[in-house]
């Protein structure tokens, strides 16, 4: 951003721009072409706010949201009495600025497109009906629940194993004993895991318990565990509206490559320099 824009918002944000432009005291519902303010008589909507909001984005997270349109449409005001100054200083005609502008333009017709076409493919049914085929593809895998009590070594485990064989209580000696700063404040409890969550050796004891049954020490990278198996089930497979956001991004992206590939095959495609690397996926 050039300083002439920078110093043109601070005179927004302090001077308020007195006597060029008039802010409307105005609301997001009404329609996009609803005027809020002018700038040297040339109108600034609400669809122009909203462009504006977007694209500022994470910029403007520091500022109160209560705030954030009043500063998109100082912001607005600074862009194009900073464009104004340009033009009349003939930037515009600099050749560089016009392949920076060319190309800027072929970069937001390219997504525009590519989003069209996407939209085409990803509708609801199209959704449904990859979750669908998804679904039967997919086998059961087993799941457990377990508790854990973490120490340092081995001496220790047995010790523990010894007082719950006396009848003490697994979740208190794992909220009293455990290191494991997680796990220990639930009484050791891990919830529901597959196999590939937990370390080898493990998962190895752990999916080897009989529901009830308490471990002998396990050692791991970790130290030394005393497991309890609490539960086992088949991993339940998640729902169509738990996963929906996925399969509309993962269908997006397919179908945004697709369409480059339907371009690329109708192109004339010429290298002149040979190149000197693979080209990136």
């Amino acid at each position: 951003m050039s300083s002439f824009v920078v110093l043109l918002r601070f005179v927004v944000l302090f001077a308020g721009l007195s006597g060029v432009i008039g802010i409307s005291a105005v609301h997001a519902e009404n329609a996009p072409d609803h005027v809020v303010a002018k700038i040297n008589k040339t109108d600034i909507t609400e669809a122009d706010i909203a462009t504006a909001l977007a694209d500022l984005g994470d910029s403007i997270q520091q500022i109160p949201e209560a705030q954030r349109r009043e500063y998109a449409i100082s912001y607005i005001a600074d862009l194009r009495l900073g464009a104004k100054a340009a033009r009349d200083a003939k930037l515009s005609d600099d050749p560089d600025f016009k392949r920076r502008l060319g190309y800027q333009t072929d970069r937001m017709l390219f997504e525009e497109f590519n989003a069209a076409e996407a939209k085409k493919i990803v509708t609801l049914d199209a959704m449904k009906a990859l979750y669908a085929d998804t679904v039967k593809t997919l086998k059961p895998e087993t799941e457990v629940r377990a508790s854990h009590i973490l120490v340092e070594t081995e001496e220790q485990a047995k010790e523990i194993g010894k007082r719950l064989k006396a009848g003490e209580d697994f979740a208190k000696l794992a909220t009293e004993l455990s290191k494991d700063p997680g796990s220990g404040k639930q009484g050791g409890d891990l919830g529901f895991f597959t196999k590939e969550r937990m370390v080898p050796e493990f998962s190895t004891a752990a999916f080897a318990l009989e529901i009830g049954q308490v471990s002998e020490p396990v050692k791991s990278q970790f130290g030394f565990h005393v497991i309890k198996m609490t539960e086992k089930r088949e991993k339940p497979v998640p729902s169509f509206d738990e996963v929906k956001d996925q399969i509309e991004q993962f269908m997006f992206r397919r179908a945004q490559q697709e369409t480059i590939q339907k371009l690329r095959a109708t192109a004339q495609i010429e290298r002149i320099d040979p190149p000197t690397a693979p080209a990136a996926q």
